[in-house]
């Protein structure tokens, strides 16, 4: 940035195109646990123009091999804890004569600002909200991430349903799997419990080891006998595909390296 600020982005490759991770903020106050993005708090909110810069930079270093198609806002940084500037991208970067990224090709994630959800969905925008949930109850999650000492497990879902009548979709949960915390069957169960009836998709997550961080990460065997309860329980859930791990592109990893080195 120019004023000597980075920011990290991960441009994916898909069998449908080309995604892109961009930031929004620079660092975040969120304080998550398995999440290096917090580390240092947050700096300072992105402009919308720093976040198309983003999607720009990417689609240069493309060149012919094609386009950012695919955007998600689950970069470093809490979307809604930067809501004007986010809003103002959402709708500049889906003109054609910007970026031309459909919204409906757009995923926002949260870690559960409730009004802010609550408001989100008053916007009239078809993007897809991902809630980092990460727990089947408050006792857990409390554990996890410092936001749900603010907010209630059951507030942050009622947002979301509020979100899918106001909406018409179904919301995401992103469910990172941490060993000996949140990943025994009978979370899985209280979890499945929780989202009955609820127009949703659960993510699970391998977690990405922080070395900062007293967290560890679960087997492909415990991941696959997680989802496998879900499913049991008629509960839309996948595993999600590890994608960035080999560059430490999750969580806050690259700009933290290169931090470290200048």
């Amino acid at each position: 940035m120019r004023d000597g600020n980075c920011v990290e982005g991960v441009l994916m490759h898909y069998h449908y195109g080309w995604s892109l991770c961009i930031s929004t903020q620079v660092g975040c106050r969120m304080g998550c646990r398995f999440c290096a993005s917090t580390l240092e708090g947050c700096v300072r909110n992105l402009t919308c123009g720093e976040m198309i810069g983003e999607v720009i930079c990417a689609n240069r270093d493309l060149g012919e091999r094609g386009r950012v198609g695919h955007i998600v806002l689950m970069g470093a940084g809490e979307p809604l804890d930067n809501y004007d500037e986010v809003m103002r991208f959402l709708r500049l970067v889906s003109r054609e004569e910007s970026c031309g990224v459909g919204l409906r090709h757009i995923s926002l994630s949260t870690c559960g600002l409730v009004e802010k959800m609550r408001r989100f969905a008053q916007e009239g925008l078809p993007v897809t909200l991902s809630l980092s949930l990460h727990a089947p109850n408050d006792e857990i999650r409390k554990q996890l991430m410092p936001v749900a000492q603010r907010y209630r497990m059951e507030e942050v879902l009622s947002a979301c349903r509020y979100y899918v009548e106001r909406t018409g979709r179904r919301v995401v949960f992103e469910y990172a799997l941490v060993g000996g915390v949140n990943d025994s069957e009978a979370c899985a169960r209280e979890l499945a419990s929780r989202l009955r009836g609820l127009q949703c998709h659960v993510n699970l997550i391998p977690l990405n080891t922080v070395e900062e961080r007293d967290l560890r990460g679960v087997s492909e065997a415990r991941v696959q006998q997680f989802l496998h309860t879900l499913e049991k329980c008629h509960i839309s859930a996948t595993r999600r595909r590890e994608m960035g791990d080999d560059i430490a592109g999750a969580c806050g990893q690259l700009r933290r390296r290169v931090l470290e080195r200048t």
